[in-house]
């Protein structure tokens, strides 16, 4: 997202990660970025302040350590996959100083951010406020689209990914069984994508090694969107549903199979899509 940004935006630039060798290689990529001492120290120079990060107490931390930095002119855009209620919070709180607060999680996976094709859901206080932020937006996404008040695009966010966990874990059940009914799960695939069971999780994602080149089961599901990401989505949308009364059959499934996972020897940082090996694996009564 930041090297989009950096490659098309006419403005100025200014990144911070507590990595300082990130920040570092990226400046040599990217010269016309500039390095921020702090978070606070971003937030003073830029009107737009746009997070990513892992989970809500670290997003909590970071507006902390800015909120004293920001005035009526600020533009706060986070894009951390968070609950809506944390993300509510932090609007409060930006609101009172009189700042504008944005919820923008994004779909798409790492492909998307790299080419800059993401689809970004958005909480706003206002549909014009939404406006504001819509070119910066379309620096680092296809699509935008205003979800509602503050914390309906984390709601929008944690919906899709619990979706998508189901629908990764159905395509590397289908693939399987073609397997073991003695079809190619590679040509199945290419029907799939043809058929109406095509989804993100078989046409772009395929789970299995061939289907889809560039998919991250290429690369022994190196990259791409972590099991212990999407664990912590699903968690977030476990909770949301409990609170709400809902109970998702598959999603809780979901849930269960991604917390096992991202616990699992080396799976924890491997594409969500391996949970085709894992499957694969124990319908065979072998250990992952």
């Amino acid at each position: 997202m930041a090297k989009n940004l950096a490659a098309k935006t006419q403005g100025d630039l200014l990144v911070y990660d507590v990595n300082k060798a990130a920040v570092e290689k990226f400046i040599e990529q990217y010269p016309k970025a500039k390095p921020a001492e702090s978070p606070a120290d971003l937030a003073d120079k830029a009107s737009t302040v746009i997070t990513m990060l892992p989970e809500a107490a670290h997003v909590q931390s970071v507006y902390a350590s800015l909120i004293d930095a920001i005035d009526q002119e600020s533009l706060l855009i986070d894009s951390s996959t968070i609950d809506a209620e944390s993300a509510r919070s932090l609007a409060k709180q930006v609101t009172e100083r009189k700042a504008t607060p944005f919820d923008a999680p994004v779909s798409g996976g790492a492909v998307g951010a790299e080419n800059g094709t993401l689809t970004f859901m958005v909480g706003a206080p206002t549909e014009q406020d939404f406006e504001k932020i819509k070119p910066t937006l379309a620096l680092m996404g296809r699509n935008s689209i205003h979800c509602g008040a503050n914390g309906t695009g984390q709601v929008a966010k944690l919906c899709n990914n619990m979706l998508l966990a189901v629908s990764m874990i159905g395509v590397s059940e289908a693939l399987l069984l073609a397997g073991r009914l003695g079809m190619d799960p590679k040509l199945l695939g290419a029907i799939i994508n043809n058929s109406t069971g095509r989804c993100w999780s078989s046409d772009t994602n395929n789970p299995h090694p061939g289907v889809i080149p560039t998919a991250p089961a290429n690369r022994d599901y190196a990259g791409g969107f972590a099991n212990k990401l999407m664990a912590k989505d699903l968690r977030l949308a476990m909770k949301a549903a409990f609170d709400s009364g809902t109970t998702p059959i598959l999603g809780t499934t979901a849930a269960q199979i991604y917390n096992d996972l991202s616990t699992m020897n080396d799976y924890g940082t491997l594409d969500f899509s391996s949970v085709y090996k894992v499957i694969q694996c124990s319908n065979k009564g072998e250990t992952v």
